[in-house]
């Protein structure tokens, strides 16, 4: 299946899934978060109203890339987040309330990673980095309405992160190093520049 295919499918799911909560909630909205698309990370997400003050997002992204050279950053995540509006829903103020869950497999570019995730991992370079990971946290967002239709809004959010992964070098990816490393990470969770479309 061609990576356009897989996008194509995803959209489609993400619309119908739109479609179907529609009728018990009083908007629906679909976006992209713009920073991860502008790194080559595709995304999309629906978000339902739940009650006046309260709406249930749910986030997804999948990127199946072989830079090249070596290179390589292939993942997904989901990414459910309660919000509670100050306001009114979809508009000024929230907090969230989110849990993370996905796998990666990446090499090479991971090292830029392992220096950001703490100093225990960023002495191994050179490798290729196979694992899942899980966490939670908190965020604070605001909303901008643009349009009847066409929403901006911006967040950023904090939590933590429990990784398992297993190590392979990059000359011959196939012999593992090491297995079952365990990582805790503290720190941002979240950062987005969406685009939102409400029905």
């Amino acid at each position: 299946m061609s990576m356009n295919s897989l996008y194509l499918k995803l959209l489609v799911c993400a619309i119908l899934a739109a479609g179907a909560f529609s009728a018990s909630a009083q908007k629906v909205a679909l976006k992209t978060n713009i920073v991860q698309d502008a790194l080559l990370d595709p995304n999309i997400g629906v978000e339902v109203g739940l009650a006046p003050k309260w709406t249930l997002d749910v986030t997804g992204q999948l990127n199946a890339w072989t830079i090249g050279d070596g290179h390589r950053w292939k993942h997904w995540l989901v990414q459910p987040e309660a919000r509670y509006w100050f306001c009114e829903r979809f508009a000024g103020h929230f907090l969230g309330f989110h849990a993370l869950g996905g796998q990666y497999n990446f090499s090479r570019l991971g090292n830029k990673i392992t220096n950001f995730l703490g100093s225990d991992l960023s002495k191994l370079t050179d490798q290729r980095y196979q694992g899942w990971g899980a966490g939670a946290g908190v965020a604070y967002g605001y909303a901008w309405p643009v349009h009847k239709h066409w929403n901006v809004e911006a967040e950023i959010g904090i939590g933590w992160i429990y990784t398992r992964f297993d190590s392979f070098p990059c000359k011959d990816c196939g012999k593992k190093i090491d297995s079952d490393r365990v990582h805790n990470y503290v720190g941002p969770t979240k950062a987005a520049l969406n685009i939102v479309y409400l029905f």
